[in-house]
């Protein structure tokens, strides 16, 4: 585990000379994405400094009771005009398309937890044993003695959940349980967070994980469980994509697999895969999918590939 010493100096140096921060979250952004740009976002403003948070996507439905501040969308914002753009979580999921419109004047920063990330910044900040980003900014917090605030503590443990399932994947080590012990005590409501991220389920995701568990398939052979959802599958539940995230997880509890995978079309010609497995079960899918041009953890990782999924005589294909 690394202590960041030097990065987390560097880093608390260039905020402090800039006046207008610009943060990035990953498309189709998640708990950890979310939760590690607004902490940010709370501090840079305390320090009364500008800041603003830009995806492509915006916050997902079901997570927008627990945040006050929306995104921005990129192409509604002048790019050029900021200081410092910092990308954290997943940085390759969207952060290239404005790379072009960054100056040598700006200063870049990276802050991910993946490892197999290609791009770099002046500062980059990264560490895969750790469990999400959301742990690596709560050790920038910690680091320089910052006031954690109720607000910001809610931030962090939403990633902090979101990235070990609730504290049911591997990634959760004694020190992510501390760390979401003193976010307690600073003022995050674990059983408000896990009610509205992973308990309070509408009636669409509900559907949309039975059409996923009624097409799942057992290959006896390398013990993969795998099922697909298709658009019209989205349509006819009337879901969405933000409903699709912990099918993969679900899939992957069924006792005699090894990994699950699940195969989504995400538009006419793109489609996700996503997996999962646990440490007791000795599978790596980062290696599966690399092999698709995908990547991730050791125990969730992803991929997407072109095409279409079409049913024929002898299965689902990818055509």
């Amino acid at each position: 585990m690394r202590s960041f010493v030097k990065e987390f100096t560097t880093l608390n140096y260039i905020i402090g000379k800039s006046n207008s921060v610009l943060l990035f979250a990953h498309s189709d952004p998640d708990g950890d994405t979310i939760g590690a740009n607004l902490a940010l976002r709370e501090h840079i403003v305390s320090l009364g400094k500008k800041a603003d948070v830009a995806c492509f996507d915006p916050i997902p439905a079901h997570l927008e009771n627990l945040f006050e501040t929306k995104f921005s969308h990129p192409d509604s914002l002048d790019v050029s005009s900021y200081d410092t753009i910092i990308a954290c979580d997943s940085v390759e999921r969207g952060f290239h398309k404005i790379l072009s419109r960054i100056t040598e004047d700006q200063a870049t920063i990276i802050i991910d937890h993946h490892p197999d990330i290609n791009l770099q910044g002046d500062v980059t900040i990264s560490d895969s044993s750790l469990s999400s980003v959301c742990e690596i900014i709560y050790r920038f917090f910690i680091f320089l003695h910052l006031k954690i605030t109720k607000e910001i503590a809610t931030d962090l443990m939403v990633g902090l959940l979101g990235d070990t399932g609730n504290f049911q994947h591997a990634n959760t080590s004694t020190q992510v349980m501390n760390i979401a012990s003193d976010l307690m005590r600073k003022g995050a409501t674990i059983t408000k967070i896990i009610d509205i991220v992973f308990a309070n389920k509408k009636l669409s995701t509900l559907r949309l994980w039975g059409k996923a568990f009624e097409k799942a398939k057992i290959n006896s052979r390398n013990g993969m469980i795998a099922t697909i959802l298709t658009e019209e599958d989205i349509r006819y539940c009337e879901a969405t994509t933000e409903d699709i995230s912990q099918v993969a997880s679900i899939l992957n509890a069924v006792p005699g697999t090894k990994f699950s995978l699940i195969l989504s079309q995400r538009d006419g010609n793109t489609v996700k895969g996503s997996l999962r497995s646990e440490e007791y079960k000795q599978t790596d899918v980062s290696e599966i999918a690399h092999k698709f041009g995908g990547g991730g953890h050791k125990l969730a990782s992803g991929f997407e590939i072109k095409g279409k999924i079409v049913e024929t005589e002898d299965g689902w294909e990818i055509v």
